[in-house]
């Protein structure tokens, strides 16, 4: 699934060991194809109702590969759909439960209305700074006791408790930020690849700093109404000159 961009984060994980001299493949598993339990990193993004539903039935099938490569050190990214389908169940506006692969103590349910918008996330630990992302959905998660979520909202929705995803010791990140969100947060790509990868150079992120500030200013409610406002200034004192 890679609904909003996710197939990005594929990307950006292959492009950051490459720029460190690190030679990377990215392996597309298609619908209907087995997935492998050798990869290092997975990699779940977002879809619709109807290619999620299909999606959960290829990752069925494929639960016992997925938990072997998790129990071999893997590590995963799982958003938004990705996200609902580690859990329990997620059910569907059509009232349709879909099973999960249970990897995550959580459950889904459709609501009311979708949230779509800009979403700051802070995170307790110091290795990952706020965190910046899109999210489009209608789910609503609800995380076992146990589930540590992978931050507190500052704006947007998430979970929809106020707080995003989850993280666990497994080595699994699951969240409801889109973006790519590994574009817009080249830390938590890091986190990733020192996973399996172990530690690594520094990079010059100056180019994602620059997005990140400029995604973060615009989830900001009175500081994006102001920067439009100058904008349409400056657009019409263009036109009278």
């Amino acid at each position: 699934m890679g609904t909003y961009g996710d197939r990005g984060n594929a990307r950006v994980l292959e492009q950051r060991l490459a720029w460190r001299g690190m030679p990377a493949e990215v392996v597309v598993v298609a619908a209907g194809e087995e997935i492998p339990d050798s990869l290092d990193i997975y990699v779940l993004g977002g879809a619709e109702d109807v290619p999620q539903t299909l999606a959960a039935e290829g990752l069925m099938a494929s639960e016992a590969a997925i938990e072997q490569a998790l129990d071999a050190g893997a590590a995963m990214l799982a958003v938004c759909a990705g996200f609902q389908l580690l859990g329990r169940t997620y059910v569907r506006p059509d009232g349709r439960a879909v099973p999960g692969l249970g990897l995550v103590d959580a459950t889904t349910v459709a609501g009311p209305r979708r949230r779509i918008g800009e979403v700051v996330v802070d995170t307790a630990r110091p290795d990952l700074p706020v965190l910046s992302g899109f999210e489009n959905h209608a789910g609503i998660t609800t995380l076992g006791p146990g589930v540590t979520p992978l931050g507190a909202v500052r704006s947007g929705t998430g979970n929809g408790d106020g707080r995003d995803g989850a993280i666990l010791d497994r080595r699994l990140i699951a969240t409801y930020l889109h973006g790519p969100v590994l574009a817009r947060n080249p830390a938590l790509a890091d986190l990733l690849l020192t996973w399996v990868a172990g530690a690594l150079p520094p990079l010059d992120d100056e180019l994602a700093r620059r997005l990140r500030e400029e995604r973060l200013a615009a989830a900001e409610p009175r500081r994006g109404v102001l920067a439009r406002a100058l904008h349409g200034l400056s657009v019409v004192t263009g036109f009278v000159r």
